[in-house]
């Protein structure tokens, strides 16, 4: 492997507008929303107000120039340094969302600096149907080790969606980057094409279903090169591998510093009791997340502590389980009062953001995982946090360093007990926590990273085209 108050996002040319909205919040004890309705969607749900349901107009995103008192000039410098070969050379990023998911909250965030830098970054996404996108899920889980059956008819679904696509995209840019497996037939439009390819995946394959990853790798072998999001994650390839961890926004919505008093507003609009240890997961209603796991841990917790379990997440547009898990959670959680249940739209991220920092510890009990970028976001808040051994998490958790691992429900109830009766332990690894995202996995370090592949590849490009 080779190694504000300001609310910005950039949209993706092929969707329409996707933005955080304002602060609106619901007073409900478990809070559940059908976003296309705003129509509560079970037993004592209420429904979530306008102002969370309709995301409000974009605002200008940060400029480089804003990072300066994170980051340092010196690294400012570099970024600008880094692109002045590269400047009017273009990029095009490809993937199958523009809203829910860590990718998704990546590329609103890259596209924007890297055109800042003067190296022009397109965004598309590829559409598809339901059939299309259950197809892609059970891949991804496949992928993750879960057995799927690969059958003749999903093949072909697959790749008439990957055609559809490729017929209606224009790949002129000097690079393309495909983003996970679901437009990774792409690669068909190569020879009409003289950019690089790459391959950028965000999830774990160290482990994949065998006749999915043979359906696949061959697309995958026709790219230039591999990113992968973790070491372990690396397949035998014929191809070049890169290691890129995934990176937060400092100052997104979704992470850059709140005042106590916003914070204390958005918790008592969602009846979250900040005088009463909170225990927070945030993440989509998947089954990879083990939503119910957290649910189970809480209740065992809780035998011999007082706490609050508070599970905010929402779904994304190509996974279309969602609604199944969150039924599911529901009914883990049962009648308990102190379970609060947020099913967010996707564009709020400032309310994410202000319970995260409300928080008293933080789970992320993933059972697999790509990288995890919810505890990135728990870590840069300075929150104690607690995570599955799984997937890239454990480049993130240091055990007992800058976080704690586990690798059950008893043993992240036991982490949730130990943590709260703990206090001195609880805020040292937050703080080592939070220089460790400082030093690794901040967007601007991602910035720096595109940068150097794209040279490498340009002047790869132009030593074959010099040796012909």
């Amino acid at each position: 492997m080779k190694t504000e108050d300001q609310r910005a996002t950039m949209n993706p040319s092929t969707t329409g507008s996707q933005t955080p909205a304002d602060g609106g919040h619901t007073g409900a004890r478990t809070a559940s929303v059908d976003p296309a309705r705003g129509a509560p969607s079970g037993r004592n749900i209420r429904a979530l107000p306008a102002s969370v349901l309709t995301p409000p107009p974009p605002a200008p995103s940060p400029r480089l120039d804003d990072y300066r008192d994170i980051i340092g000039q010196a690294q400012v410098d570099a970024l600008r340094f880094l692109a002045r070969d590269l400047k009017k050379k273009s990029i095009k990023m490809v993937n199958s969302t523009a809203v829910g998911g860590g990718v998704a909250e990546m590329l609103n965030r890259l596209v924007p600096l890297l055109s800042e830098l003067e190296v022009p970054t397109h965004w598309d996404v590829i559409t598809g149907g339901n059939d299309f996108f259950e197809v892609t899920k059970a891949f991804h889980n496949a992928l993750h080790g879960s057995r799927y059956e690969l059958t003749k008819a999903a093949q072909e679904i697959f790749l008439n969606y990957n055609e559809q696509n490729r017929e209606r995209l224009q790949f002129e840019e000097e690079l393309v980057v495909i983003h996970d497996p679901q437009p990774v037939g792409l690669i068909r439009s190569r020879d009409k094409s003289s950019a690089s390819w790459v391959w950028r995946c965000h999830i774990d394959l160290s482990n994949p279903d065998e006749r999915v990853w043979e359906f696949l790798r061959p697309f995958v072998e026709q790219y230039d090169a591999a990113i992968f999001s973790s070491a372990s994650f690396a397949r035998q390839l014929p191809i070049p591998q890169y290691l890129f961890y995934p990176c937060i926004d400092p100052l997104s919505e979704k992470n850059k510093d709140l005042p106590d008093s916003v914070v204390q507003k958005v918790c008592d609009e969602f009846g979250i009791d900040r005088r009463r240890p909170i225990v927070t997961q945030v993440s989509r209603f998947d089954r990879l997340k083990d939503p119910v796991g957290v649910v189970h841990a809480y209740k065992l917790a809780k035998k011999y502590v007082d706490c609050q379990l508070v599970l905010a997440g929402g779904g994304a547009s190509d996974d279309p389980e969602g609604a199944a898990v969150l039924q599911e959670v529901k009914e883990a959680a049962g009648s308990d009062p102190d379970i609060i249940i947020l099913d967010l739209p996707p564009w709020c991220a400032f309310e994410i953001n202000a319970i995260q920092r409300a928080s008293t510890i933080v789970v992320q009990k993933s059972i697999k995982e790509g990288f995890g970028l919810t505890v990135t976001e728990a870590l840069w808040k300075g929150k104690p946090t607690i995570a599955g051994s799984v997937g890239g998490i454990p480049n993130q958790i240091i055990h007992k360093l800058t976080g704690v691992l586990v690798h059950s429900v008893e043993g992240c109830a036991f982490q949730i007990r130990y943590l709260l009766t703990h206090p001195d332990f609880a805020r040292r690894i937050g703080a080592s926590g939070r220089e460790h995202v400082k030093e690794n996995f901040l967007m601007t370090t991602n910035v720096k990273r595109w940068l150097l592949l794209f040279r490498i590849l340009e002047e790869s490009k132009a030593a074959r085209g010099a040796g012909r």
